[in-house]
């Protein structure tokens, strides 16, 4: 039974007392007391040695000793902590076991490392897929095993908002997507998705496109060129035809378009960052765009202003390049109305350079933003029948900023127009060209 710490002082006072009592009856007060103190302390280390065996002992269901007063007391503390921390730990032993279990279960490969990158556990879709070694790869840095420099730079740069896709080591037939997480300090959980089957079936999408977008090309070039024949003999032809054969061209036009966007964007889709190291002079292409722009807007009027806050050229496909500056900048003019204005701006920063275009259209709700670069999707539908544009010019410029390391972000309100920035990192910006 515990008692109160208090009670054990009051009994060594008390015996001390009794003892100096004595020894004034006996006339020996100091041989009493160090007799007394003598027997306490001996007494004290017996009970030392008992906790000391106890401890250390190498039975697991080793008993307390059998002690009184306070060192009864403190085996009995001691004795209900081990138990206590015998049974969290069997918890968490149980706890630990039951998640291993659950992540060995998963179709995913989960891996853990520390702050360096060793690798401390993985699960069984882990060695399947990446062919790790228990016995020889514990411990080994991760990057050392995925031996990709992508991979490692991935692995080191911290920024793991995207995923990285990369071929699996062991089986170069599977597509793996991986996802990093950063927890404690700075340890890492990487996460392995076999995403082959999406793979493929988005390949197979994209050759289907470009296939059928070939294909369609020639003769619909049969049908324009059948139309213009029509249209110049229009004169022998019945009243009524004329206005058909316009109408047709006019549709045969807009298909040429569409198959026009649809082959490009199926070439930007294919291109990789290594089409995309060329020196380009941004700013003789915004002038370029902006000659195209105001025939675009004819008797609108528009007023288009440029504004170039910085010298130099930029790293990048200017084919790639013209095409996204110029889809945003043709749509700023579309949606603006007449004598409307469309401010292009480029400049650069300590986090990059960037390509600002703004009008002062009727803007859109920004509910539709998220969505606005997916492949004919359209945040007003009427709109789209007024420009007649073909719903994948937002698409083309996502996969040209993906190919020049680039994001879009797109601002805008009804009624306040919109702005379309392009951000690119400072290492696209290049030396000035000399003229």
């Amino acid at each position: 039974m515990r008692k109160n710490w208090q009670g054990y002082i009051q009994r060594v006072i008390t015996a001390l007392i009794l003892l100096i009592i004595f020894g004034f009856i006996t006339g020996s007060v100091s041989i009493v007391i160090i007799l007394g103190l003598s027997a306490y302390v001996a007494w004290t280390l017996i009970q030392a040695v008992k906790l000391h065996r106890w401890l250390y002992s190498t039975d697991e269901r080793r008993t307390p000793p059998e002690s009184h007063g306070l060192w009864g007391d403190l085996f009995d503390g001691i004795h209900q902590l081990q138990e206590r921390h015998s049974l969290t730990q069997s918890r968490l032993k149980t706890l630990i076991n039951r998640v291993q279990e659950s992540t060995n279960a998963l179709n995913d490969a989960v891996i853990m490392t520390n702050a360096s990158g060793s690798m401390e556990w993985w699960n069984n879709s882990a060695t399947d897929y990446l062919g790790f070694i228990e016995q020889s790869d514990q411990g080994q840095p991760i990057y050392n095993l995925i031996r990709t420099p992508v991979f490692k730079r991935y692995f080191e740069n911290k920024n793991y908002s995207d995923p990285i896709e990369l071929c699996s080591p062991a089986k170069p037939h599977i597509i793996l997507r991986f996802h990093i997480t950063l927890f404690g300090e700075d340890d890492r959980l990487i996460i392995a998705e076999d995403i082959t089957r999406v793979h493929n079936l988005e390949q197979m999408r994209k050759d289907f496109v470009s296939n059928v977008s070939h294909e369609l090309r020639t003769p619909l070039t049969v049908i324009s060129g059948y139309l213009e024949t029509f249209l110049d003999n229009s004169d022998a032809l019945p009243g009524g035809w004329k206005r058909a054969l316009n109408t047709m061209t006019l549709q045969a036009d807009r298909m040429e378009k569409l198959i026009s966007d649809l082959l490009l964007l199926a070439k930007f889709e294919t291109s990789d960052q290594s089409q995309a190291q060329q020196e380009t002079s941004i700013n003789h292409l915004l002038e370029t765009i902006r000659s195209d722009a105001l025939a675009l807007s004819g008797n609108k009027q528009h007023k288009i202003n440029i504004m170039n806050s910085t010298h130099g050229s930029f790293l990048g496909d200017e084919s790639q390049l013209r095409s996204a500056f110029s889809n945003i900048i043709f749509n700023a003019v579309k949606y603006t109305p007449a004598e409307g204005e469309v401010d292009i701006h480029w400049w650069s920063d300590s986090s990059g350079v960037h390509l600002s275009v703004k009008d002062t259209g009727a803007g859109f709700d920004p509910i539709h933003i998220p969505r606005l670069t997916e492949r004919f999707y359209r945040a007003d539908p009427s709109r789209h029948k007024e420009t007649g544009g073909s719903g994948l010019g937002l698409a083309i410029v996502k996969h040209v900023l993906l190919n020049h390391d680039g994001q879009l972000e797109i601002k805008s309100e009804l009624g306040a127009g919109s702005e379309f920035i392009c951000h690119f990192p400072q290492q696209r910006h290049s030396i000035e060209i000399e003229h």
